[in-house]
């Protein structure tokens, strides 16, 4: 049996390496079989992705030379549309002269603050003026607050190509010295009413206590005439406003003083961009040769008759005037002289629209320095804002009080004035200091028109120094639901409250649309609010605000106002939504060429009367030298749809297109939607999805109105700021 089991297993075993070997030539030959089919496939479908690509690449090319081959056509009708730009700033510079005609003719006493005789002479006037009570100056504060205010609007709103440094330096002189002034009264005043603190004596405590309150100004002011040591908490006229005073002052003959000013006039005031600033920019954004041969072009003659129009008040009439006189000149010279004059305008028009041009590029421009600050807890201005004005804190010397003689009244007149109690003494070596001059505690209420989106900070003016600081302030405690705030100041002195000028930055998500003819709604929502800016022609107006998804009134609702005086009103309501060259220091934002910014704006706003924009998440994502945000064709009056059919725009200054993808997609891709082309405008690439209606309200557009919403786009950077 052994050996045939032997045998039988050998035999089998090599029937196996056999069928083996078979086997593996038949999964070899498989196997190349598999390859060589695989191979093939690859390459079919190889050359045919190549295929695809070529087709791709070929249609592109296409594309690309079909956009070309029009740019030129296409750039010069988007530039007769953006011709709204200088003819709008064209306006606002007859507007200007013309308030100044206005104002000439008007001959209602009030000085003209753009002319310094009269502002002097203001000044000079009011300064003689004696005894005034703190009711008149506060009457008085009207007028001198409105002509600040108009000194500042003219530095605002005149483009600096159009100031002379000479006018900034005449300006802000004069706006320094009425703040001074104003100030300066609002002490003597209050020196004549403490003069009479003993007649003014409450009956119960037997000190006196007053306030006075106006739109602009409220004093709360407490005379310690009975030097009660007891007499520490002081609360004015049933509000929640004091001061807890140590034993020290409790015992002196003091007066404490709380003015509250809604306005700030201890900050000093910003630096204004001059015309060499601006040049340069010109010169960088147009290229030199451009700019020296426009500028050439336009004759020293127009640029000298604009300026003695400024400088003139009455140069309307005597331009009324030699119209008149020369109505009776032949046809024949006026058809002569007609043609120099058409391109005396031309040039004008092409002079003044690249100034604009760089004017608005110069609103993008940031900073290359972050602030630097030598002292510490010096605040920051360029972080910080200074908010609900001032409250002026002053301990203060009691004055010798008026006394009843005869039927008269007779007081001692101090020669050097009102004076401030020095708290603690500069010399206190008699006293353990900590605990006789320990901080005061104050109690403020914080203004009901300001909105603070954070607890509010405590800063103190220095006056050596000349900023605000944080310190020498302590336990600062803020009531949200009373709207009171309660600290410890080491000493007194002008005291504000702070908020991060960056708060709502940045932002959310933001839409534009049409509301009516030349009218359209902003929409900018922030991690804590909603703003909603109507601007309509060359107006705007707080529209609505939601704080926490519910609306919140405001004393800016319904009411009208340039851009300039609007961007103002919002910054002072806390409402701030308008980044400065320094922003992007304190702000992660999403840097995107000035330039290109800058050509997307003027685009949309020409845009706006009939196109709605909205934010698009993609716009992060592409580079620099992009933007990508949504757009969709809405006319006027339309209700608004609730799922918006949407198309995705990239734009790249001098490219504009159609991305394939939209919101919801998974990832960022360039590729161009089917059945797009390329455009080197917005305008052109709209043009290609939209209705007739629609290009003919685009074609159409008021200059001012253009000109408004390109500024408020250019003021909220919604493309580099979202």
């Amino acid at each position: 049996m052994g050996p045939k089991a032997k045998k039988s297993g050998s035999k089998k075993k090599r029937i196996t390496k056999a069928d083996q070997s078979k086997q593996l030539q038949e999964e070899e030959e498989k196997r190349q079989k598999e390859e060589e089919e695989a191979r093939v496939k690859y390459e079919k479908e190889e050359m045919e992705r190549l295929e695809i690509q070529r087709t791709e690449k070929e249609k592109l090319r296409k594309l690309e030379a079909k956009d070309l081959e029009r740019r030129n056509e296409e750039l010069e009708e988007l530039y007769l549309l953006e011709a709204c730009f200088p003819e709008a700033e064209k306006l606002k510079r007859d507007s200007r002269l013309l308030s100044q005609w206005k104002h000439y003719i008007q001959c209602n006493g009030s000085p003209d603050p753009s002319i310094s005789q009269e502002i002097n002479t203001f000044i000079s006037l009011w300064k003689e003026e004696t005894n005034e009570t703190f009711e008149a100056v506060t009457a008085k504060s009207k007028l001198v607050l409105n002509l600040i205010e108009k000194l500042k609007l003219i530095l605002l709103e005149t483009p600096s190509y159009d100031l002379q440094e000479k006018n900034i330096i005449q300006y802000q002189g004069s706006i320094l010295e009425l703040q001074e002034l104003l100030h300066l009264k609002f002490n003597i005043a209050t020196e004549i009413l403490l003069r009479q603190a003993s007649t003014l004596a409450d009956l119960d405590s037997g000190n006196m206590e007053k306030v006075i309150r106006d739109e602009n100004v409220t004093l709360y002011v407490w005379a310690n005439l009975k030097k009660n040591p007891r007499y520490r908490s002081i609360r004015f006229s049933e509000t929640q406003i004091g001061f807890e005073i140590p034993r020290i002052l409790a015992t002196s003959d003091i007066a404490l003083r709380l003015l509250h000013t809604r306005y700030d006039h201890v900050t000093p005031l910003g630096p204004v961009p001059t015309a060499s600033q601006e040049h340069t920019s010109t010169v960088t954004y147009f290229g030199k040769d451009e700019v020296k041969s426009v500028e050439a072009a336009v004759s020293k003659d127009l640029q000298e008759e604009y300026k003695e129009q400024e400088n003139e008040p009455n140069s309307v009439h005597e331009e009324e005037t030699k119209v008149d006189e020369q109505g009776g000149i032949e046809g024949q010279t006026s058809s002569v002289q007609e043609e120099p004059e058409a391109t005396k305008y031309e040039l004008e028009m092409k002079l003044l629209s690249e100034t604009v041009s760089a004017a608005q590029l110069l609103l993008l421009e940031n900073a290359s320095e972050k602030p630097y600050f030598s002292e510490e807890n010096e605040v920051d201005l360029c972080q910080f804002t200074a908010l609900g004005g001032v409250h002026h804190l002053d301990i203060l010397e009691l004055p010798p009080q008026c006394k009843p003689r005869k039927g008269w009244m007779i007081v001692e007149i101090l020669k050097e004035g009102l004076q401030k109690y020095t708290y603690p003494p500069e010399t206190a070596e008699d006293f353990e200091t900590e605990n006789t001059f320990p901080p005061i505690e104050v109690m403020l209420e914080v203004h009901e028109n300001v909105i603070f989106f954070e607890n509010p900070m405590v800063a103190r003016w220095d006056a050596e120094g000349k900023h605000w600081k944080t310190d020498g302030i302590s336990n600062v405690s803020y009531k949200s639901e009373d709207r009171l705030i309660t600290f410890s100041l080491d000493t007194f002195g002008p005291v504000t409250l702070i908020q991060d000028a960056h708060v709502n930055m940045p932002y959310q998500s933001w839409e534009l649309r049409p509301l009516d003819v030349n009218e359209v709604l902003l929409t900018v929502t922030t991690v804590f609010t909603e703003i909603q800016i109507q601007i309509k022609e060359n107006l705007c107006m707080l529209a609505s605000i939601k704080l926490n998804n519910k609306k919140h009134s405001s004393i800016l609702e319904e009411k009208w106002m340039t851009p300039v005086s609007f961007i103002i009103a919002l910054k002072e309501a806390g409402l701030n939504i308008f980044p400065t060259g320094h922003s992007h220091f304190y702000v992660v934002i999403n840097y995107k060429l000035p330039l290109v910014e800058v050509k997307a704006y003027r685009q949309m706003a020409l845009l706006s009367s009939a196109f709605a924009f909205g934010w698009s998440k993609w716009n992060t994502v592409c580079d620099s030298n992009k933007v990508v945000f949504q757009v969709r064709e809405h006319l006027p009056k339309e209700e608004p749809i609730q799922n918006p059919n949407w198309a995705l725009l990239m734009f790249s200054g001098d490219r504009a297109q159609s991305l394939k993808i939209n919101e919801s997609s998974d990832a960022f891709s360039e590729a161009l939607k089917e059945e797009t082309e390329f455009h080197s405008t917005l305008y052109h690439m709209v043009k290609d999805f939209a209705s007739k209606e629609a290009m003919k309200k685009v074609r159409c557009p008021n200059c001012q109105f253009v000109d408004s919403v390109c500024h408020m786009l250019l003021s909220t950077r919604l493309l580099s700021y979202s």
